[in-house]
């Protein structure tokens, strides 16, 4: 298993947990992140756990700069280097456009946008100082469609806006070894599906999927692959 150092933030999430068992079998070094619930995040770090590895997990809020550049910062103390980042975190509110008031956009924003921006910036300095890097944000399968969204419209715009932060990351890191791309899922199980959804056989993915896709863009074979928008949704929406 290659030397690297994995930060996966959000890690106590619906997908969260899912991506950092997945990122285990192919790394050894893995700093869990987590907001408030310090009791999953202890159970996943024990689940993990190896003689041969290093987990440790690590509390911050990522809602604020302060809160994303600390962590960076206690990381890089505890292992020595960052390699592999992936911004989990994006809660979802279902309410109807036009009854939005200013916390529902700044609560959306700052967990789907603001987070994934302030711990990318904070652990790019790292990455260049080894001359290589892995950053994956997870976005949405929609992200893509310029189009209405009435019940979900912060969250599809900060979405949109993280994509378009994952390729202006990605153009700008080339040079540096690093690659940025973005997982969009699905319809996913155990998720928040839409009301009177009418799902067919086949269409509702699993958090697996998801790890299996962040795992190939963090691995060493996805090294030419960069700014890409990678879908695991299956034919949802197609």
């Amino acid at each position: 298993m290659p030397d690297r150092v994995v930060l996966v933030t959000g890690s106590t999430g619906h997908l969260g947990p899912f991506i950092a068992r997945r990122l285990a079998r192919d790394f050894n070094r893995l700093a869990l992140h987590f907001f408030q619930n310090l009791e999953k995040a202890s159970a996943l770090k024990q689940e993990l756990a190896k003689p041969d590895g290093q987990v440790e997990i690590f509390q911050a809020d990522l809602r604020w700069e302060e809160g994303a550049a600390g962590l960076m910062t206690r990381v890089r103390e505890h292992f020595g280097r960052l390699d592999v980042l992936v911004n989990v975190p994006g809660a979802i509110r279902t309410k109807n456009w036009d009854s939005l008031d200013q916390n529902d956009w700044e609560e959306i924003f700052r967990s789907n946008l603001e987070t994934a921006y302030f711990c990318l910036k904070h652990a790019l300095p790292i990455m260049r100082e080894s001359g290589w890097g892995r950053i994956i944000n997870i976005g949405f399968h929609l992200v893509e469609r310029l189009g209405s969204f009435p019940g979900v419209l912060p969250y599809a715009v900060a979405k949109t806006g993280l994509l378009i932060l994952t390729r202006t990351a990605a153009v700008s890191e080339a040079e540096n070894n690093i690659t940025v791309n973005m997982v969009s899922p699905g319809l996913i199980e155990g998720g928040e599906l839409p009301p009177a959804a009418r799902i067919k056989e086949g269409q509702l993915g699993r958090p697996e999927d998801v790890a299996e896709a962040v795992a190939f863009l963090a691995s060493e074979e996805a090294g030419k692959i960069t700014g890409v928008n990678l879908l695991v949704a299956g034919t949802w929406k197609m």
